[in-house]
C-alpha cells in the first residue's frame, strides 16, 4: 500500500505557521510591462514528486515546477494507475527555468543531492519502478552534463555503490492531478509527516552529508 495513504497518522513533527508578506509594487514597476525571461525545461525523477517540487523550487532561477509522470507506455495516466506500477511511468517533476540565472548543471547538482541514486526502482520508503530515479534530458547538452556529473560523483568514491539513476531522452510528460501540484505548500503538515516517516532526510544526510537536500 502506498505509504502516502498513512500521512493522516498523528504527526511526529510540531509545525509553526509562517505568514508571508507581500510588498506593494513601486509606481515604476506598475508602469513597466513585465518581461518574460527566456526559458528552458528540465525533467527529473526522484521518487515522491511532492519532495522534488520542494527541492527544485528552492533553486534560484527556477520559474515553475509541475508534478507528473514520464517514461511510460500509457497515454494520460492517472496517479492511481501510475502508483499501481502498471503504466511504466515514474513520478517526475518538469522544471521551467531561466538559463540566464541558473545553468542546467546547477539543477543537476540539486537533483543528485536530493535523491538516493544507488538503489534501483525505489526512493526511500516508496518502492517500485514508478519511483525509480531518472534524468530525462531535452537537449544533447543536457545529456552530456547528466553523464558528466554522474561520472564525477562515481569517481569521487563518496557513494557506497554504483549509480543506477536512469539517464534517457525525455518522452511525453503528463501532469498529475491538481491536488498533487504544490502539495508541500497546500498541505504542509501532512507533507512533513510523510517526508519524515519516509526516511528521506536521514538517508540523504547519510549519503551526502552537509550537501544533503541542497542545490
Amino acid at each position: 500500500m502506498n505509504i502516502r495513504v498513512l500521512t493522516s497518522i498523528a504527526g511526529v513533527l510540531l509545525l509553526a505557521t509562517i505568514g508571508l508578506g507581500r510588498a506593494e509594487p513601486e509606481m515604476g514597476d506598475m508602469m513597466m510591462p513585465a518581461m518574460a525571461p527566456e526559458t528552458a525545461v528540465a525533467t527529473f525523477a526522484g521518487g515522491c514528486f511532492w519532495c522534488m517540487e520542494q527541492a527544485m523550487d528552492k533553486v534560484e532561477g527556477v520559474i515553475s515546477t509541475t508534478s507528473g509522470f514520464i517514461g511510460g507506455h500509457q497515454a494520460a495516466p492517472t496517479y492511481k494507475q501510475v502508483s499501481g506500477g502498471g503504466t511504466g511511468h515514474t513520478e517526475a517533476v518538469r522544471v521551467v527555468y531561466d538559463p540566464k540565472v541558473v545553468g542546467y548543471e546547477k539543477l543537476l547538482n540539486a537533483f543528485w543531492h536530493n535523491i538516493d541514486p544507488i538503489v534501483p526502482n525505489q526512493q526511500f520508503c516508496d518502492g517500485g519502478s514508478q519511483y525509480r530515479s531518472g534524468i530525462f534530458f531535452h537537449t544533447p547538452e543536457q545529456e552530456r552534463l547528466a553523464h558528466k556529473t554522474k561520472g564525477e560523483i562515481e569517481a569521487s568514491g563518496r557513494l557506497p555503490g554504483p549509480i543506477v539513476t536512469e539517464i534517457t531522452a525525455a518522452s511525453a510528460f503528463y501532469p498529475a492531478e491538481e491536488y498533487h501540484q504544490d502539495y508541500y505548500l497546500k498541505n504542509p503538515f501532512r507533507y512533513k509527516v510523510y517526508k519524515y516517516n519516509c526516511g528521506r532526510v536521514k538517508r540523504l544526510e547519510k549519503l551526502w552529508g552537509e550537501e544533503a537536500g541542497h542545490g
